[in-house]
């Protein structure tokens, strides 16, 4: 038997949407695992025992509010500053999901840099390829290198090793991710784990979404909090992590995270932070106060924030065969991409209310080249150039989504 050859973006969804069905009747090729949380103790189940080292939004913002209070206070103790509402501007980044995509949001971010005005950000999130990429660009223009080397020198090899097709059946995804994560172990290094913590000591935020499957909830994970705890196995755990939010479910196999409940061991299974939200800014609950402010006319600290969609927003046409995997494989594509832009419309209305300043890069029609392959060096290198020239002359943010 002959091993795949690489896989297809609408392939994976074939074969994922495919191997769905076909588990349903093979339960008995189920992989071993860990005993999961019990529902009623999902929010209560520790890591490394760092009280605040995750945040779960849909059950409640205030442990992340609390966070972000302590990151200010910790800036304006930095900066010398009394009053909240004389810090500097913040600076946000959001940067979305996207796969081989998120090559425009590096190129997009070291055009910037060269460009001359990119900022330093107080609080960056990431999700799926966009988790990749937070880290880099939460450290600032120092890290450019790496971060180009990232979406332009790698081959599919350093991301994944295709299986069988009877992983359909008896593994837990139709790749396996191992080489990505020994590429994120190479760049995720001793001195990337201390820059981020003296990051957090200057009250800056870096927070990566994941999806935990067995509880379907998302998971915002505190990545300055658990490399300032000095835990042994904090690097291990922020790889997992990287790892877990780029793990497309079917494609690629779930970081599998020990935890425990009272002193009794368990395991998390998590995914792609996509199957909840592509990209986030911040909870629309984690403002109540700021609106009170503004509706009673008093100041509040002036916020830009910059979301990078490592995607197009407009529809990309493609013929559909007439067969079951054809057409679930394509809404499947589309159920993802209208994610995609719902995200963005609700970043901007939350934003938009919040009277923070709007900012939105995304990958324009005028980029038509298609990929050929997974991580395709081709591709990647064409699109951190798009990006690369798009930032350098002086990047057109929009100020709102492009929609109707």
């Amino acid at each position: 038997m002959q091993p795949f050859r690489p896989l297809s973006r609408r392939h994976v969804l074939k074969l994922a949407s495919a191997g769905t069905v076909s588990l349903s009747v093979a339960a008995c090729g189920s992989i071993a695992r860990g005993p999961a949380v019990p529902s009623a103790r999902t929010t209560q189940a520790s890591v490394l025992g760092v009280p605040n080292e995750r945040f779960f939004p849909f059950s409640d913002t205030s442990a992340l509010e609390k966070e972000m209070i302590a990151a200010l206070d910790r800036k304006r103790a930095r900066l010398g500053v009394k009053n909240y509402v004389d810090l500097p501007e913040l600076q946000l980044l959001a940067v979305s999901g996207g796969g081989e995509n998120g090559a425009f949001g590096a190129g997009l971010l070291c055009g910037w840099t060269d460009r001359g005005n990119r900022p330093t950000f107080d609080w960056v999130t990431g999700v799926s390829t966009g988790a990749l990429t937070a880290p880099f660009a939460f450290l600032g223009s120092s890290y450019d290198p790496q971060l180009k080397a990232v979406y332009t020198t790698l081959s599919p090899s350093d991301v994944l090793t295709t299986r069988f097709f009877t992983a359909a059946l008896f593994a837990d995804a139709m790749a396996d991710n191992a080489p990505l994560y020994r590429t994120i172990s190479r760049y995720l290094d001793e001195r990337m784990l201390v820059d981020i913590a003296r990051a957090y000591d200057d009250g800056r935020l870096l927070l990566i979404g994941s999806t935990d499957l067995d509880a379907q909830v998302p998971v915002i994970w505190n990545i300055g909090a658990i490399a300032k705890s000095g835990h042994p196995r904090a690097m291990e755990v922020i790889r997992k992590v990287l790892l877990a939010s780029a793990a497309i479910p079917g494609a690629f196999p779930p970081s599998m995270i020990e935890v425990t409940v009272d002193g009794v061991a368990h395991q998390e299974m998590h995914v792609d932070g996509g199957a909840f939200a592509q990209t986030f800014l911040y909870p629309a609950a984690l403002t109540a106060q700021r609106r009170q402010r503004l509706a009673a006319r008093q100041r509040v600290v002036a916020i830009e924030a910059f979301v990078i969609r490592n995607g197009r927003l407009d529809p990309e046409w493609a013929a559909t065969e007439r067969q079951t995997l054809g057409i679930t494989g394509r809404a499947i594509s589309t159920m993802i991409s209208a994610s995609g832009i719902n995200d963005v419309v609700r970043i901007y209305n939350t934003t938009l209310r919040d009277q923070v300043d709007f900012n939105l890069a995304y990958i324009g029609p005028d980029f038509d080249m298609k990929l050929p392959q997974p991580f395709d060096q081709g591709y990647m290198r064409a699109l951190f150039d798009y990006g690369y020239r798009k930032a350098i002359n002086g990047y057109d943010w929009a100020k709102k989504p492009p929609l109707p």
